[in-house]
């Protein structure tokens, strides 16, 4: 059992000062250090050390994972791929991953009219009776997840076929993902029963009944800094309208970049931690949506954890994945 003894442990959803962190076997717990065991193993930093940081939507075939960890991400959930491959690399384990599997699709439609989607990242569901074998197929190349598309624009999954997958995955203890695109299709799948949005929806400002139904029972990954990546653009302020309002009925949300998707860097994104500011969320809000406590490696920050509003994402950039290659002073 090792012990990381440093300025600062944020962990709880608060900041520790003379405690440690305890590292397995079983569950992650702070200490004082004064309850350390005599000739324990332990690592001293300066700084703060935090739970892993996680980018809750990447697509490891368009990015370089290992960059991804170097830029301080120590945890990503991959949103669609061609799982064998997703599943060589998730084997890795740097960074941790959990993974979708291919994108559930109706026949022809989106993404796999996209040239960024590699051949084998899609299976189309053509009925509601092929729903259980779609979701089985996935579960066995070891998905924890199922991602389901809703683009508005081309070909969609029938109403009974997505509440058929939603149905299927629940039975086997899968929560679903929903690329929802376009008029309708977040209220499609609320009503099939989607868990969580793979995006902030910003194709249209919802209506706030759909937007309080969906606070009380949906997740949704925000993805902000696509639309415009730092520049203003009429859809980053309809994303950030929908999710302050989500915010305010009592929705989760969970960092996520949709890191692939255009000149995003491969680290942590500091705009699109300002733009999770300027939707309404505070610092340690932020760290809760973003913060893998017990799955990921934790995370260090050299300088210390800032939580003032002006200064946070400048200070969470610097974040490194705290793995056995980095060794401050002992």
């Amino acid at each position: 059992m090792t012990w990381l003894v440093a300025d600062t442990i944020w962990w709880g959803g608060r900041a520790h000062t003379g405690a440690a962190l305890r590292l397995g076997p079983g569950p992650r717990a702070v200490l004082p250090v004064a309850e350390i065991p005599a000739g324990a193993v332990c690592r001293r930093l300066p700084g703060a050390v935090l739970p892993g940081l996680r980018d809750a939507h990447v697509h490891s075939a368009l990015v370089d994972l290992s960059t991804v960890r170097a830029g301080g991400i120590a945890y990503v959930w991959d949103l669609g791929g061609v799982p064998e491959k997703v599943a060589a690399l998730a084997a890795r384990g740097a960074p941790g991953m959990r993974y979708a599997g291919p994108f559930l699709i109706a026949p022809g439609g989106y993404p796999s009219d996209r040239s960024w989607a590699p051949a084998g990242s899609c299976r189309e569901v053509r009925s509601a009776d092929d729903a259980a074998d779609a979701v089985g197929e996935a579960r066995a190349a070891g998905a924890t997840l199922i991602k389901v598309t809703a683009h508005a624009g081309g070909p969609l999954l029938p109403a009974a076929t997505l509440a058929a997958l939603v149905s299927a995955a629940r039975a086997a203890g899968l929560p679903v993902v929903a690329h929802a695109e376009g008029p309708g299709t977040v209220a499609a799948a609320y009503e099939a029963g989607v868990d969580v949005l793979a995006h902030t929806p910003w194709t249209e400002e919802l209506d706030d009944a759909l937007v309080r139904d969906a606070a009380a029972r949906m997740t949704w990954i925000s993805t902000l800094d696509i639309h415009g990546w730092g520049r203003p653009t009429p859809e980053q302020d309809t994303a950030i309208g929908n999710l302050r309002r989500f915010l305010e009925h009592g929705g989760t949300v969970r960092y996520g970049t949709d890191l692939g998707n255009g000149p995003l860097p491969a680290a942590v994104n500091p705009r699109e931690l300002g733009a999770l500011l300027r939707a309404g969320m505070d610092p340690s809000g932020i760290l809760a949506a973003m913060t893998e406590p017990d799955e990921a490696e934790p995370t260090w920050l050299p300088a210390g954890l800032d939580l003032e509003p002006a200064t946070f994402a400048d200070s969470l950039a610097t974040a490194r994945v705290l793995g056995p290659e980095v060794r401050p002073r002992g």
